[in-house]
């Protein structure tokens, strides 16, 4: 039997989920790789998306083609912070920062900084919020 070393700030599948040469095992992340992966989900899912859990997500898409003004900023600041405290109980918000040089390319940078609670260790996570036109690559 193999020993395996469970995580105390959990285990979970990689998203999207792989599986090894011969489909037997699945790809796991744990620790500090499980919580980045765990935020990009939630900022990424639409509130009702997730069977089970409809209030789990973070809805920015439905903010996609609002103009970006300081108070709307504000709202998604306020609005990844609710879903992170919500739904992320392993980790402390310290600061989300906005990087909207990219702006009228239709690209804003968001950057967390975040405590992991048991560990008191700081990490940050950046997640990429853009639209493409349909005939533009991604």
């Amino acid at each position: 039997m193999e020993n395996i070393q469970k995580s105390f700030l959990g285990t979970g599948w990689s998203f999207p989920p792989q599986f090894d040469q011969g489909g037997c095992k699945t790809h796991m992340l744990s620790d500090e790789a499980d919580i980045q992966s765990s935020l990009e989900i939630l900022l990424a899912t639409k509130r009702g998306e997730r069977v089970m859990r409809l209030d789990y997500g973070c809805d920015l898409h439905e903010l996609l083609f609002e103009p970006l003004t300081t108070t709307f900023k504000t709202y998604i600041v306020d609005l990844i912070r609710t879903a992170i405290l919500y739904h992320e109980p392993r980790i402390e918000v310290e600061k989300i920062d906005l990087n909207d040089t990219g702006e009228l390319e239709g690209r804003i940078i968001i950057t967390i900084t975040y405590k992991v609670r048991s560990t008191n260790s700081r990490f940050n996570f950046v997640f990429p919020f853009f639209k493409n036109e349909a005939n533009t690559p991604i």
